[in-house]
């Protein structure tokens, strides 16, 4: 039981942090390398908005995820809608500005293990047997959550169903009239916000250190190329497949071996299914 429980808390754990990348993969078609650095940021503006400013934690939270999302946006807005459609660069720019982000505030101060966030709800509860803290169920919750009102929100909001469309089509989304770079900063200002969603979500349970943004955008990047690029619903099982094998080799092996098992997924996924569980990119043999 307890493999049960915390393979699912990891397992949303994972698909709340890869939401945000695919979300801007699967509709721009550009791999966002800065995600780790916004989901890091996230955190240290809620820190500081209650540290310096004194506001209220849940009006923290929301300004620091608006404050996020407009970071995004306005990141691909003034410098990667200069490299859109030159994949290379996009990788090279993205990167660059989550090392420099991540790097700046290392260089600000914002390091060590005194920048801490407190858990929404304090205690624990026992579930099938299994002792949990209830800040970990409300991850799951909130992970069901954001998962149902982005299914509702592509499939009848107009904003959303533009946004479908131009993953499915960009061509044929110009042809009807919508602007794709209008709908890229908006994909960037969503992915960003869930970025910094999981953030609030997840650092309550740890410390604001630097190194979980390079750690949380490769978690990011193992769940989408396993689920396959673009592929929301291959994100999500990739990201239970992933999450179980990590609890399974925290129980069998060894915890640190958990950043192992991300890696050597995407390895195998790379040699056995290119294309992942659920992508829409070509496989090798097809391409050979």
């Amino acid at each position: 039981m307890e493999i049960l429980v915390y393979g699912i808390i990891n397992s949303m754990t994972l698909a709340l942090m890869a939401l945000g990348f695919t979300l801007v993969y699967g509709i721009s078609g550009l791999p966002n390398f800065a995600h780790g650095a916004l989901y890091i940021v996230t955190g240290f503006i809620v820190w500081s908005l209650i540290h310096t400013l004194n506001l209220n934690y849940l009006l923290a939270m929301f300004l620091s995820l608006f404050i996020t999302g407009l970071i995004g946006a306005a990141i691909y807005r003034f410098i990667l809608i200069r490299v859109r459609g030159m994949a290379t660069s996009e990788i090279i720019a993205s990167y660059a500005i989550g090392l420099a982000i991540l790097e700046g505030l290392r260089w600000g101060g914002f390091k060590g293990m005194t920048y801490t966030l407190p858990v929404f709800i304090e205690g624990s509860v026992e579930f099938f047997g299994v002792q949990v803290d209830i800040q970990r169920i409300m991850v799951v919750g909130i992970g069901v959550v954001v998962i149902a009102l982005l299914w509702l929100f592509t499939h009848f909001n107009r904003i959303g169903l533009a946004l479908r469309a131009m993953a499915q089509d960009e061509r044929a989304a110009l042809m009807l009239g919508i602007d794709s770079d209008r709908m890229a900063v908006m994909a960037m200002f969503l992915g960003s916000f869930l970025a910094g969603l999981a953030a609030v979500a997840l650092l309550p349970l740890g410390n604001i250190v630097v190194e979980a943004g390079y750690n949380v955008l490769i978690m990011a990047i193992a769940v989408c190329i396993v689920g396959g690029l673009g592929s929301w619903v291959g994100a999500i099982a990739a990201a239970f497949l992933i999450g179980f094998l990590q609890i399974l080799t925290v129980v069998y092996v060894e915890s640190h071996f958990q950043i192992v098992v991300a890696l050597l997924a995407i390895i195998v996924t790379l040699i056995l299914r290119p294309s992942g569980l659920f992508g829409r990119q070509k496989e090798l043999e097809e391409r050979v």
